[in-house]
């Protein structure tokens, strides 16, 4: 008997685990392309003359402008086409545009370049996440969506390590000749090495990925399948308008505390420590894979588990919890005049730092139909990623510059900014949970009544 012909206590879910696993590589990919740049923050500004809020700039707005803009165009193709295309299409695009990153002669075409990774890497997460819906039941949703999410962090820390293994490598090498680049320096090599790879994991989710069929569909008087437009999905979130503000508002502040500390801790470290750009790599590549893959992981378990117990509004709970663990390390770490002891809080606040990664996620695919779900998605990841990554790293880089005037001053910035952040999360997010209950029972209520009307 195969594994679709079991009963749903029986399945193994061996393929469905195996797109899990895919996708989570990818967005391993995806992360090491966007957040190798942080590591390189020094020589990236000495060689091309870059002041804190430019390269704020690039490792921002940059790469978040088109990120969080294309998320909707490619997430309406995704509940209308195939995923498992639109997703490899993605990753050979991001690829090559980080290989791009490299050839950089000047601000505007790093700007460029990585504004072509954000396009392609707005098309994984929206078509994951409705894969994986169709692909799993809800009592399993948190853990899949933890384990994609996994591949976040340990992209971040793979950016965090071989850039600063590459780094090491080169430091005594002023210039490499490639053959019909030309000579490029050590950092430009860099964004070569880790881009070009991409393209065969592309060929990997072309070749081996199908796409599952879409359950939970909407349908019309006479049993066809609803055809949703774009105004469909702004009527259903105007009809749930409070929970997706207080969703929307505070996971987006969730991803400002935690794209900022990706983004500034390298140079709040090698500034206020001392630390080489390799030092620096190996110990936040560490932090990053235990305390936030420990804690993505607890995260998605924590979600299941509540769940489990009746709380229909388990995501958004875990999300609570995750930003009152986060606030007091997240002021704290930069305050403290021991490394080592600064580390721990930061170990500590990244943990809790990552509940949000299935908790937003989860939540929304609940309680999104079927054809709305890449598209919910999409909303999300526009709002979040313009506050988190855009607003986030440009508002500590304004703080630095604009009101201390000391690029060493970065750690008094990440403490008033993301508190200020942490704390604000944790009231709306708190609030959302009774909004949140409600939709859930409001839609629950709606289908009902939709199965009770006969058809014709």
């Amino acid at each position: 008997m195969t594994d679709e012909l079991l009963p749903e206590a029986r399945k193994s879910y061996r393929y469905q685990w195996y797109v899990v696993a895919v996708c989570m590589i990818a967005y391993v990919f995806s992360f090491v392309d966007r957040q190798i740049l942080s590591l390189m923050i020094e020589p990236i500004k000495r060689d091309l003359n870059l002041t804190d809020t430019q390269f704020s700039l690039l490792n921002g707005l940059a790469f978040s402008l088109l990120y969080s803009f294309m998320g909707l165009p490619i997430a309406l193709l995704a509940d209308k086409r195939s995923r498992p295309l639109i997703i490899s299409i993605g990753i050979a695009f991001w690829s090559v545009a980080t290989a791009l990153s490299g050839l950089s002669k000047g601000f505007v075409h790093m700007f460029l370049a990585r504004i072509g990774v954000g396009v392609g890497e707005a098309a994984l997460s929206p078509a994951a996440y409705s894969m994986f819906s169709d692909m799993f039941p809800k009592n399993k949703l948190g853990r899949a969506y933890g384990i994609y999410s996994l591949g976040s962090f340990i992209g971040g820390a793979a950016a965090f390590i071989i850039g600063g293994y590459v780094i090491n490598l080169l430091k005594s090498v002023d210039t490499v000749a490639l053959p019909l680049v030309g000579e490029v320096r050590a950092w430009q090599l860099t964004f070569l090495i880790v881009g070009l790879p991409g393209l065969l994991l592309a060929l990997l989710v072309f070749l081996t990925v199908r796409d599952p069929g879409r359950k939970g569909l909407k349908h019309t008087a006479d049993g066809g399948v609803q055809k949703v437009a774009l105004r469909n999905v702004f009527a259903f979130l105007w009809s749930h308008r409070k929970t997706f503000a207080m969703h929307y508002l505070g996971f987006s502040l969730y991803a400002l505390v935690l794209l900022g500390m990706m983004a500034w801790t390298p140079a709040f470290y090698i500034r206020a420590f001392g630390l080489t750009p390799t030092e620096a790599g190996y110990l936040l590549g560490a932090v990053v894979l235990l305390a936030n893959g420990s804690g993505v992981l607890f995260g998605g378990w924590l979600i299941d588990l509540l769940a489990k117990r009746g709380h229909t509004d388990a995501a958004m709970r875990a999300g609570v919890i995750g930003a009152v663990g986060m606030t007091v390390p997240v002021i704290a770490f930069t305050q403290v005049g021991n490394l080592w002891a600064s580390l721990v809080l930061l170990a500590v606040a990244m943990f809790f730092a990552s509940f949000p990664m299935p908790a937003s996620t989860a939540a929304m695919q609940v309680l999104s139909p079927n054809q709305m779900r890449a598209q919910v998605s999409a909303m999300f990841l526009l709002i979040s990623n313009l506050i988190g990554l855009a607003l986030g790293t440009a508002l500590v880089a304004l703080v630095t510059d604009r009101v201390f005037g000391d690029e060493k001053m970065v750690g008094s910035s990440l403490s008033i900014v993301y508190g200020l952040a942490s704390v604000v999360t944790v009231l709306l997010l708190w609030r959302g949970c009774k909004h949140f209950r409600h939709s859930l029972s409001r839609e629950k209520l709606l289908a009902e009544q939709r199965e009770t009307v006969p058809a014709g």
